[in-house]
């Protein structure tokens, strides 16, 4: 089994910083990527920032957000900086993982962890 364990949600003031945090655990032999998605209510789930091949952000987040990742702890983080009431959402981690050299990847989710931030 491979498990995502999301942290660092939580409430903000705009204008401030949050950094989540996402790790992989259980049967990982390799992580191909490690991506942020969020949703917020009413609103379909997007892609916020991705780090695999590429880095790529959303439009409405770059130049604030800065996805970075830790290969040694199969973690990847988030910073979030300067924060606007638009980012509030629930956060999800993506992680796309070959549990065997010889496998193929399969895609995991976080459970998610909320982001609020206040005007």
């Amino acid at each position: 089994q491979v498990q995502l364990v999301e942290s660092g949600g939580g409430l903000v003031q705009a204008g401030g910083s949050l950094r989540l945090s996402c790790a992989a655990s259980g049967s990982i032999f390799s992580i191909n990527s490690m991506d942020w998605y969020r949703q917020a209510p009413g609103k379909q789930r997007e892609l916020v920032a991705d780090n695999g091949y590429s880095t790529n952000y959303a439009d409405s987040v770059k130049g604030r957000f800065t996805i970075s990742r830790d290969n040694a702890k199969n973690t990847v983080y988030l910073q979030m900086n300067s924060l606007k009431p638009e980012d509030t959402a629930v956060y999800y981690c993506n992680a796309v993982v070959q549990q065997h050299y010889l496998g193929g990847y399969s895609r995991y989710w976080g459970q998610g962890t909320q982001v609020t931030v206040s005007s």
